[in-house]
């Protein structure tokens, strides 16, 4: 397990009095978890990845997280979702733009778009990278990027299979189950089966188990327990939750359930 430093703690208690928002707190406990690492610790993280060798990519990786913030962590997921298919498009950029200016500021946004054309002509180890934001971010939190991910593959009106599979690996690095990403990915997919996916049960579920099963998740995704997060964590809460309200109601209508 992961045992935070002293560095990190002030570097979220900076990060929240700075930017008064969750999303500060947790990158700055992130940047202060970066600075106490040694370079033992680096050593053993190299080697291969993907079947190759990664030392060139993990420096640049390593360096440019270490010389900045959280956001990188994010860029390279970002451009590892917009580059699958083989082409980026100007929605999906358009997308990661707007959710960095409600997360960041237009200014740091902007200096952060800049860095992403670079880190786009770059391969990077996306194992570290996902290591990297397990080990500071919040369950439920990962479970909000991957639905930003996923926003970005359907900025262009179509999540192709392979912005799926790249999800799905970041999803994995990331902690969460196959249930979890399925259910999230059900989102993103209408259709009864994917309704009863998103409970994260089997169509051969009973009535009851349904009922229990939405209960689980209503409660899991209920918009109140993000209430103290910033607004855009907020709103893709209540997406989810709102999904979840539609699933049941899908499956109700099917079965004839009151």
């Amino acid at each position: 397990m992961f045992k935070s430093s002293t560095t990190a703690w002030i570097g979220a208690f900076l990060g929240l009095v700075f930017t008064r928002s969750i999303w500060g707190a947790i990158t700055g406990f992130f940047v202060g978890s970066l600075f106490d690492k040694t370079k033992s610790e680096e050593g053993e993280r190299r080697g291969t990845f993907a079947g190759r060798s990664v030392h060139h990519d993990y420096d640049y990786y390593r360096g440019r997280v270490t010389s900045n913030d959280f956001g990188i962590c994010l860029l390279m997921l970002s451009a590892s979702v917009m580059r699958a298919d083989g082409k980026v498009m100007k929605s999906e950029l358009d997308f990661v733009k707007q959710f960095f200016t409600r997360n960041f500021g237009s200014r740091q946004s902007s200096e952060y778009i800049r860095l992403l054309r670079d880190i786009l002509n770059h391969d990077f180890p996306l194992e570290d990278v996902c290591y990297d934001i397990r080990r500071t971010m919040a369950d439920v939190q990962r479970h909000l990027l991957i639905q930003y991910l996923f926003g970005i593959g359907q900025a262009d009106g179509h999540v192709s299979q392979a912005e799926i599979g790249v999800i799905e690996t970041i999803a994995r690095n990331l902690g969460l189950t196959k249930a979890e990403f399925e259910s999230i990915l059900s989102m993103f997919h209408k259709n009864l089966s994917n309704s009863y996916k998103v409970l994260e049960i089997d169509e051969t579920a009973t009535d009851d188990e349904v009922k229990k099963a939405y209960r689980k998740m209503a409660v899991k995704h209920h918009p109140d327990k993000y209430a103290n997060m910033d607004q855009s964590h907020q709103e893709t809460a209540k997406q989810k939750f709102q999904k979840v309200q539609e699933a049941y109601e899908d499956i109700k209508k099917e079965r004839g359930l009151i």
